[in-house]
């Protein structure tokens, strides 16, 4: 990991070139990911069915041999090992817990006059969850689209997941199960984000996509938002902690390897003051990297995008965590309430020693999908939320119209749009 000195005149300069990330869409996947949408839109079915002939290998004859069955998922769920199914279920059910407590109603109030003004919250009819598949397959992130969906009143929720060859993940149906998700289509790439966006013979077209997948689906979602919502396009995986004396630097080296298993371009930022823990922590890598299966990920991962900063004070690590925008931050400190107030921007703040970042990735029930790239500057986690839509509300009484008619119809009138003016003026008169 790269070892930078806040006091040091190029520390800034040096921080920028170490956090950005120069990830910009691949012309050529732009391309294909564009031909392909443009051919499931044509084609429907016989589109998305060539398309997964040729990448997941599967020959499939018809759509409907690619859905699977309530059967088939419950088979999933009753195979899996016990402590995994009882895993996922307190995963489910924390998630369901938290996220009950974002569900928000309506709400209407009336003026001296008689006039309400209101709105009016619904749930999304109808919503696709992309999930990873092949050597990628994460049930976890299948709860964490699909609990709060189904928490918010979703009508329907339609799953897609690639099965490349036709491997099946257990773990990720047992899920689809466990959330109740509605239907579910073996399918993947930019055609599955193709067909849930412009509707099939089969596939029925959703409201919003949502759900991690590579970069052919992170394009095809660029492409077809406007038509539907989407939730984000994610950047790699993020994680920042501020770490004080008392830090267990072998937990804190775990930490930062947590988020650099993911891939190579993964960060895993340490901020402290203390030198004595920067050399700790630094022993602690050297001694617990070479036990890991993705210990060859990491290393490239610490390496390329790693960063350890030495501070002045935690005032100033706040601040430069501020200016970084982290999608998980972790507050390795004695007292992490001290320095919450002067914490802006991030996706999750993990407080105190023993909260880990794989706490909120799993099973503490806050969402794992998180803004990424400096977006938690003006982006929030995944939530109820996002599967609702609001509709504003607007009863005039007589006397409201009247009183409020002259200044609308004199904003009109200065836009030159006299028709507005007039509709305005008829019910004063």
């Amino acid at each position: 990991m790269k070892l930078l000195d806040s006091s040091a005149p190029d520390f800034f300069a040096q921080l920028d070139a170490m956090t950005h990330y120069a990830g910009a869409l691949d012309e050529q996947v732009d391309r294909t990911a564009a031909e392909i949408l443009n051919d499931v839109r044509a084609r429907g079915d016989a589109a998305v069915l060539d398309y997964t002939r040729k990448f997941d290998r599967l020959n499939a004859p018809t759509m409907q041999a690619l859905e699977l069955t309530k059967a088939e998922m419950k088979s999933a769920y009753e195979a899996i090992d016990a402590d995994l199914r009882n895993a996922l279920h307190v995963a489910r059910d924390r998630i369901e817990s938290y996220h009950q407590r974002q569900a928000s109603e309506g709400w209407l109030y009336t003026e001296a006059d008689g006039t309400q003004l209101g709105v009016k919250i619904m749930p999304l009819d109808r919503v696709g969850l992309y999930v990873p598949g092949g050597k990628a397959a994460y049930p976890s992130s299948l709860l964490m689209n699909a609990v709060p969906a189904k928490v918010a009143g979703v009508g329907e929720v339609v799953m897609v997941v690639p099965t490349p060859d036709g491997v099946k993940n257990a773990a990720v149906l047992a899920a689809a199960h466990i959330a109740n998700v509605d239907r579910v289509f073996t399918i993947g790439g930019a055609q599955a984000v193709g067909a849930l966006a412009y509707g099939t013979q089969t596939i029925p077209q959703v409201d919003k996509i949502v759900g991690p997948g590579n970069a052919y689906v992170a394009a095809a979602k660029r492409r077809v938002f406007g038509i539907v919502g989407i939730d984000m396009i994610a950047g790699p995986s993020e994680i920042l902690v501020i770490a004080d004396d008392g830090a267990n630097p072998d937990w804190v080296a775990m930490d930062l390897f947590s988020q650099a298993e993911h891939d190579e371009v993964a960060q895993s930022i340490l901020l402290t003051p203390s030198a004595a823990l920067i050399d700790k922590v630094q022993a602690s890598i050297a001694k617990l990297l070479p036990s890991l299966p993705r210990a060859d990920i990491i290393r490239a991962s610490l390496a390329n995008r790693g960063v350890i900063v030495k501070t002045r004070s935690f005032e100033e690590a706040c601040e430069i965590s501020n200016r970084i925008a982290p999608e998980h931050l972790e507050l390795s400190v004695a007292d992490p309430e001290t320095l919450l107030p002067l914490l802006k921007h991030a996706g999750a703040i993990f407080m105190g020693y023993n909260s880990s970042e794989s706490l909120g990735d799993y099973v503490a029930g806050t969402n794992h999908v998180l803004p990424t790239s400096r977006s938690a500057r003006f982006s929030s986690p995944l939530g109820v939320y996002d599967f609702q839509k609001r509709t504003s509300l607007i009863y005039a009484s007589a006397a409201g119209a009247k009183a409020l008619g002259k200044s609308a119809a004199t904003i009109a009138y200065a836009e030159g749009l006299q028709a507005h003016a007039r509709a305005a003026e008829l019910r004063m008169e």
